[in-house]
């Protein structure tokens, strides 16, 4: 997911904090269905039409083709760039029932009620206007029995240990640089108040959490690794810079404080979602 300025409501007028660097694409295409949509997987039949919307390398997506053998998946991504590892992932997994289009999910380019199924990861909190999203996701979800779902990381409940000094000081700067960007981070805890304003009835918004946890040394050293480049290296640190939130030497202490985290024998991540399920009733 990234973006570009323009009109509210019809192109996107915040800045993907991540971008598409190395270090952020490793962190995404470890992602799964099952470890990033579980939520979701419940709700999916195998003749549903699936809308992923800021699909990426396409990770999750190719996984959801998989369980709708008779229905077919649509990744939407405003990075044209990444939609070719997506594309090669479901061509070296052999499926066919997928597609991958470069779009904009303020102004998506589809009829009402297109899909079964609209689904978003970690997106919203990337956006400028994530009600007015939710909106357009509402739209092209089929009335009566279309879904939208959607996942969000809440950075303010962010868990470590052991507390490293500094690693509280990498969490302020986070929230500096994303909320000059024009996003939020505490997006997991404000998913479902941002649904019921998109329109749907608070008796038709199911809400849920779950978290991403990192605790073995191989896993350790693979988050640590990658925020500790993504700090340095990324689209973060040039926005960073650019807003003047953070100075070059900030910035690579942050870095050096994953680093040290790292390090630590003991070291545990926690990374809490929060998750929506949400109806579109039939209209009256």
């Amino acid at each position: 997911m990234s973006a570009t300025d323009g009109a509210p409501n019809k192109s996107e007028a915040a800045t993907y904090t991540h971008g598409h660097h190395a270090s952020v694409l490793r962190s995404h295409a470890w992602r799964t269905a099952a470890n990033s949509a579980a939520f979701l997987l419940p709700h999916v039949a195998p003749s549903m039409r699936v809308l992923d919307i800021g699909c990426g390398p396409g990770t999750i997506t190719v996984d959801l083709a998989a369980l709708v053998p008779q229905g077919h998946v649509t990744g939407l991504e405003r990075a044209g760039d990444v939609l070719e590892k997506a594309r090669a992932l479901a061509a070296e997994r052999g499926v066919a029932n997928i597609d991958f289009v470069v779009g904009d999910a303020n102004a998506l380019d589809f009829p009402d009620g297109s899909f079964d199924v609209v689904f978003c990861h970690q997106v919203l909190q990337h956006v400028k206007d994530p009600v007015g999203i939710l909106r357009e996701m509402r739209r092209v979800a089929r009335p009566g029995s279309g879904i939208v779902a959607a996942r969000e990381s809440d950075y303010g409940a962010f868990s470590w240990h052991p507390d490293v000094d500094g690693m509280e000081d990498w969490r302020a700067l986070y929230r500096r640089v994303a909320t000059a960007n024009g996003g939020e981070p505490d997006a997991g805890r404000m998913v479902h108040a941002w649904a019921r304003r998109a329109g749907f009835a608070p008796a038709d918004v199911s809400a849920s959490s779950t978290s991403w946890c990192y605790s073995t040394p191989e896993e350790i050293a693979w988050w640590s690794g990658l925020w500790a480049e993504r700090t340095v290296a990324s689209s973060f640190a040039e926005t960073a810079k650019e807003a003047g939130v953070a100075t070059e030497d900030e910035l690579a202490k942050a870095s050096d404080v994953w680093k040290r985290w790292g390090s630590e024998e003991d070291a545990w991540f926690a990374v809490p979602s929060g998750e929506v399920i949400c109806r579109r009733r039939a209209e009256p």
